[in-house]
């Protein structure tokens, strides 16, 4: 792992810390400052990972940056000023819009290095749009979590070209090893869950929010009423985070399918490798572009066969046909929002030859191993870190 110069701190500023991509690599990001001899801190509204936060040695200040209120927003920044002051703060790092514009005019208020991170595809239908998702092209490095995602941002912001440089998402490989899941954990999700032997276990891990298509794998399910492949139980792991409205569409959805023993709602999971570890089949039904795909490289690494929707950043992450060879492949990519093309494709990869699906799962682990580990997400972070140190000392 790269090292920090002496007494660096890094603050990094995210809307909140509960459940997703973003805010598990903040958690990595500042394990990895004080690995290397730094000190990080982070800034938020709160939320479920703050402990997990706090046990790997950083430090949490809660503020209301999640607000987009434009008041709140630059009151935010002077918050921001104040502290970067008060701790000298040697870099800010934004992961979100609202929090990025108070982080960017605190950190030129105080001469401070900025670093963004392109974690989205970010809607922009209009010129305002355009210009409010601008500022996570507008530091002084910028991370893009994907080259799909630094294609995006080259597109949309010319300006910030030179700046781009890729990183893609890192994941606990070591964590998501079956063989580093005991027994005990995996009977305890499985109770927790209630989930009954002998059906072959189908997981989603996404939050319950509708672009993530839960809809389009309850239909899948829907599908696959009849078919001869073990009555499989699809497990929707996810936090809905408020979405109250959404979470009852899901529950009347399932009822009027008579999918009451077929599909369960979980919510949010906090053992991602005992789940992993529980399945027989992962599945990432995103109906609009993945930034990156975190929950396709976490099934890879825990040797689960996994099915995803083809767009986005997906053909950096799971190798299949046309941009892969067959005997390339490390999962099936089917056409977004087609519920009858991912029923297809769970009776296939549910159907596959035991031979095949080891040859598979194992190009999968070979694949994330050598592209998406924790540890060379962090260290390449670092060093973005450390060049913007030492042009800013030099």
């Amino acid at each position: 792992m790269s090292q920090l110069p002496p007494a660096t701190t890094i603050l990094q500023v995210i809307p909140d810390l509960n459940s997703g991509g973003a805010e598990r690599t903040t958690l990595d990001v500042a394990k990895a400052i004080i690995e290397a001899g730094g000190t990080a801190l982070v800034v938020s509204q709160g939320g479920q990972l703050v402990p997990d936060l706090t046990a790997c040695g950083a430090e949490h200040i809660t503020l209301p940056v999640k607000c987009k209120n434009p008041l709140t927003i630059w009151k935010n920044s002077a918050r921001l000023a104040e502290l970067i002051r008060l701790r000298n703060v040697s870099i800010v790092h934004a992961r979100s819009r609202a929090p990025a514009w108070s982080a960017l005019w605190a950190a030129r208020r105080t001469g401070t290095p900025f670093v963004t991170t392109y974690h989205g595809t970010y809607n922009q239908s209009n010129a305002l749009k355009a210009w409010y998702n601008s500022v996570m092209a507008r530091g002084d490095a910028v991370i893009a979590n994907s080259h799909f995602i630094a294609g995006l941002v080259a597109d949309r912001h010319p300006f910030s070209k030179d700046r781009i440089t890729v990183i893609q998402r890192g994941s606990d490989l070591r964590g998501l090893d079956p063989a580093n899941v005991s027994a005990l954990r995996r009977q305890a999700l499985k109770d927790q869950w209630g989930i009954p032997s002998g059906h072959p276990i189908i997981v989603n891990m996404a939050r319950l929010t509708a672009w993530k298509g839960q809809k389009v794998l309850i239909e899948a399910m829907a599908h696959l009423m009849e078919a001869e492949i073990g009555k499989p139980l699809a497990i929707l792991a996810g936090d809905p985070q408020g979405r109250d409205g959404y979470m009852a569409e899901l529950k009347r959805l399932i009822a009027d399918n008579g999918l009451q023993d077929r599909v369960r709602l979980v919510g949010h999971c906090a053992d991602v490798p005992a789940a992993m570890a529980l399945a027989d089949l992962a599945v990432v039904a995103s109906t609009e572009p993945e930034a990156f795909g975190r929950a396709a490289v976490e099934a890879q690494a825990a040797s689960v066969p996994v099915i995803v929707s083809d767009l986005g950043a997906v053909p950096e992450t799971v190798l299949a046909p046309p941009q892969a060879s067959e005997e390339e492949r490390t999962g099936w990519r089917v056409p977004p929002g087609d519920p009858a093309a991912l029923a297809t494709a769970i009776r296939q990869a549910l159907q596959q030859d035991p031979d095949l699906r080891k040859e598979m799962t194992d190009r999968a682990l070979a694949h994330v191993r050598q592209n998406f580990s924790v540890e060379t997400m962090c260290s390449k972070t670092l060093d973005v870190y450390a060049g913007l140190l030492g042009r800013s000392s030099g």
